[in-house]
């Protein structure tokens, strides 16, 4: 487990800004890839979820989709080869999710760092991600702030397991 020391070091380190910057244009693909080939309506329904170890984990809202993104898996993963070649991905893996699986609000992953439930009134020392989401209000592009919430919500969902 890394400390809150170590994760703010990692945010402001060029490295770690040039990679996320990666993974924000891959998360922001989606639309267009599903575009190219031929299943636009898709992007409407299913989203990338995550990136882990290579794979392209992307969720859906309906069996169907699954369904229509099966028969094009592999012309989608050699597009992903091609446009993020230093991301190093070698597959692609579907699953189902809530009806809802579509794009959070800002408001909605704001809350997710910001609020607390009004019955939790145990102090508590802050966590990685409280720490991060603080810093990150100076970070002006809008795009990338977004996304490294989303990775401090993984970060935090992983820290309980």
């Amino acid at each position: 487990m890394k400390t809150a020391g170590e994760l703010l070091t990692a945010l402001f380190d060029e490295n770690f800004v040039e990679k996320a910057h990666g993974y924000t244009t891959l998360f922001n693909s989606w639309e267009d890839i599903t575009s190219k080939n031929g299943i636009a309506a898709a992007a409407a329904h299913s989203r990338i979820k995550e990136l882990e170890k290579g794979i392209v984990l992307i969720e859906m809202d309906h069996p169907g989709w699954k369904q229509l993104l099966q028969t094009k898996q592999s012309k989608l993963l050699n597009d992903f080869r091609i446009r993020f070649p230093k991301l190093n991905i070698i597959g692609i893996s579907l699953m189902l999710g809530k009806p809802d699986c579509g794009k959070l609000s800002n408001d909605t992953q704001q809350k997710t760092y910001t609020e607390k439930p009004a019955e939790q009134n145990v102090i508590e020392k802050p966590s990685s991600a409280n720490l991060i989401a603080a810093n990150l209000e100076t970070i002006k592009n809008d795009e990338l702030r977004e996304k490294l919430i989303k990775l401090g919500q993984t970060i935090v969902d992983r820290e309980k397991t």
